[in-house]
């Protein structure tokens, strides 16, 4: 019998600033199938935090995106899965104004836009938050991957945690 290893996933959030919204997908046919996620997955032995984020961005969405900065770090323990992983959340930002595609339909019903504040009020049970834009997945019942529901949890106030981030990235004084 293998011995379990605690695995490294990257999660790119892909923020517009002129929206104030990110890039959601629900999952399928994996661990969190039905979840909502953002884009990503392993990061590969040799590989940058940041070139994972991109990778894997353009391979499941096919869009551009420049990674800039690591946003927070979760502790993922899936007790069903008996998995457990490390996910590292890479702030990046979009490098032309396409929207994303689903390039792995084996891995994802649709990628559609959200605000903090819209994802909050899902996990709250607030119907009236959703999500825009023109990806193809249909939402329905709001679970989100456990990565995304520890961060929320570890960073209540995530919006002035990207707010710090990116300010830090514009050489801003951030007290």
């Amino acid at each position: 019998m293998a011995t379990p290893v605690v695995r490294v996933g990257i999660a790119a959030v892909i923020h517009d600033p002129k929206t104030n919204k990110m890039i959601f997908g629900t999952r399928k046919g994996s661990h969190g199938s039905g979840t909502i996620q953002f884009p990503g997955g392993h990061l590969d032995v040799g590989e940058s935090w940041f070139d994972c984020a991109e990778r894997e961005t353009l391979e499941e969405t096919g869009l551009v995106v420049k990674a800039k900065k690591l946003l927070a770090a979760t502790n993922d323990i899936f007790e069903q899965e008996k998995k457990h992983y490390i996910t590292l959340f890479i702030l990046c930002e979009r490098v032309d104004e396409k929207e994303p595609v689903v390039l792995e339909p084996e891995k994802c019903v649709g990628w559609f836009w959200n605000s903090w504040s819209d994802v909050k009020g899902l996990m709250n049970g607030d119907s009236g938050a959703s999500g825009s834009g023109s990806g193809s997945g249909q939402q329905g019942e709001q679970k989100f991957f456990l990565p995304i529901t520890n961060l929320l949890r570890d960073h209540p106030d995530i919006e002035s945690l990207m707010q710090r981030r990116q300010l830090m990235e514009q050489g801003g004084h951030v007290e």
